[in-house]
Parts: structure tokens; sequence; C-alpha cells
């Protein structure tokens, strides 16, 4: 008869990660949320190396929110991590508008994908297209109009 030892079943590192236990003492009921909002964190520090990461709770919205900085010297923005099924009204928006900074919105799919929405206080105006471009759809419409 061998000696086999059982290993332990592996833990959850997420539960165990410090970010995620600080999110979890922000007491926010909503756990999918908060879990969504790690997710986001992690995307920010480890793939796109944002700096100064931060979350924080916003009590009127019962969320967490993160604050960093895209990039050494930047400005501070607020993302709001939000599982992709939950929905969204003016009034939320607003309240993480009010608090100043820039705002990113962050749906999160439940297989983890996450994709990010600038939102801005008001209506922007795009930026004017750089390079050399040339409207050549409107000539030959243009052309062919005048053939007939």
């Amino acid at each position: 008869m061998s000696d086999v030892s059982e290993k332990p079943p592996p833990q959850n590192w997420i539960l165990h990660h410090p970010t995620y236990q600080q999110m979890k003492n922000l007491e926010v009921e909503d756990s999918e949320q908060v879990h969504a909002a790690f997710l986001v964190y992690m995307d920010l520090i480890e793939v796109r190396r944002w700096k100064e990461v931060s979350c924080v709770k916003s009590p009127e919205l019962q969320l967490v929110l993160l604050e960093g900085k895209e990039k050494e010297g930047a400005l501070i923005q607020t993302i709001l991590p939000l599982p992709v099924h939950r929905s969204l009204t003016h009034k939320s928006i607003r309240h993480v508008l009010d608090r100043g900074f820039p705002m990113l919105l962050c749906a999160v799919a439940s297989d983890s994908t996450l994709v990010y929405q600038r939102m801005t206080d008001g209506l922007v105006t795009p930026d004017p297209p750089v390079g050399p471009f040339q409207d050549a759809g409107r000539r030959q419409h243009r052309k062919r109009r005048q053939q007939h």
C-alpha cells in the first residue's frame, strides 16, 4: 500500500488577494460587482500598466469604483466596473461624473471580457482626421451621376 497523501484543493487566489480583501471591506452588497471591479483592477495594473490605481466606495450607488492614472503625470480618472447584464441609469452616471474626474465605464462579461467606454459630461465633438485622406467616394459618385 503506497502512502499517497491527498493534496488540498487549490485555493482561489482572488479571495486572498489584498486588493480584493480591501474591496470586500468597503462593504458593497453586490459581490458580483466587487468581483467585476477586481477583474478591471487587475487589467489596469497588470495589462494596461496604469499608475496609482485604488478602489473607493460610492455610497450613493453601493458600488466599488476605481481611480487611477493612465500614465505617470496624467489626470486621475474614475472607472466604473459593471457586470454586463447590470443596468445603468443617467442618475448613476451623473453620480460618478460629479466626482470631478473623467470617467470610464467598463462592462465586464461573464467570460471576463472587458469593454471600456469613455463617458463625458455633455457632447464632445470628435477630433478631425489626421493624415492625407481623399474623399474618392464622393468624386466617383458624381462621375456616375454625370454619366446617366
